[in-house]
């Protein structure tokens, strides 16, 4: 495996220094990771054209010797207008063909339908010939796509796993976040052993855990499925066995990039390269 970082990780240090994408390429090639996620190329009013950046970032990280392993994108399904949301996803299948990007991630749903018996299953069989159609728009620029475990509905690892096979694409994923199971409750190893054969990319967070029978904890800002309490933190420094979640990915044959996530409450650059020389330590 090799070693990259989602732009995700510096949002801190984006937000306190007003820096562009181009100092975060070099913060990233100077930490010693060999590759790059991107992720919103217009988060935080960076940019008001993004094929135009996409462009220019790739010229960067190849002049500098750093790599674009993939790009992340919000998205929901489930949007009143969904024609233009697909239009609106396919555009930023456009955004990472400029950039070079192999792979692209995109969300599915934010909610389910307010609407009686309406379930995770009746999403999929909304939302599955929708995604086929957009990894088929990738697969004709070379891109596969692939969808995380995050957010409120699909984060369990059987529903994830359910939905990839709904789908039924060889050009459609999973990235899996070794993390975010914690966030439904699920053990990690056992979820990443589920995720495995279909993983396209892989992040690595972890989360410090409080249990939910505690009264509100400040700062532990996440609740999980369960109920329970998550702060982020060093990737190292947390809950989730990182070392056994890496093992079941080798067992399973992975051999892609492990993009670090960066989420806690430490100061940022600190909370990367530390993870870094962690997750160094685990491949």
């Amino acid at each position: 495996m090799k070693l990259s970082v989602t732009t995700y990780s510096f949002s801190k240090y984006i937000q306190q220094t007003k820096c562009d994408y181009f100092k975060i390429c070099d913060l990233t090639k100077e930490m010693g990771f060999e590759g790059i996620e991107f992720v919103n190329l217009d988060n935080w009013g960076m940019t008001d054209d993004c094929l135009k950046t996409a462009k220019e970032l790739r010229e960067y990280c190849a002049k500098i010797g750093l790599e674009i392993v993939s790009y992340t994108v919000g998205a929901n399904l489930l949007a009143d207008d969904v024609d233009a949301e697909v239009a609106r996803i396919k555009g930023c299948v456009d955004v990472a063909e400029a950039l070079g990007a192999p792979v692209m991630r995109h969300d599915v749903v934010w909610a389910l339908r307010n609407e009686p018996l309406y379930t995770y299953r009746s999403a999929i069989k909304e939302i599955a010939p929708l995604i086929n159609e957009i990894t088929e728009y990738a697969k004709a620029k070379g891109i596969r796509t692939c969808t995380e475990n995050h957010g409120f509905v699909f984060q369990a690892p059987e529903r994830v796993e359910e939905l990839i096979l709904a789908v039924n694409n060889p050009n459609y994923g999973w990235l899996c976040d070794m993390g975010n199971f914690l966030c439904a409750d699920a053990d990690p190893i056992k979820s990443v052993s589920i995720a495995a054969p279909y993983a396209f990319h892989v992040h690595a967070k972890d989360f410090l855990v409080k249990s939910g029978t505690y009264p509100a904890i400040p700062g532990f800002g996440l609740v999980t499925s369960g109920g329970n309490y998550l702060r982020g933190t060093v990737v190292g420094h947390g809950e989730v066995p990182v070392r056994a979640c890496v093992n079941a990915l080798k067992k399973a044959g992975y051999d892609g990039w492990l993009s670090l996530e960066f989420e806690g409450a430490e100061d940022c650059l600190y909370g990367i390269q530390t993870g870094l020389e962690y997750l160094k330590s685990v491949i």
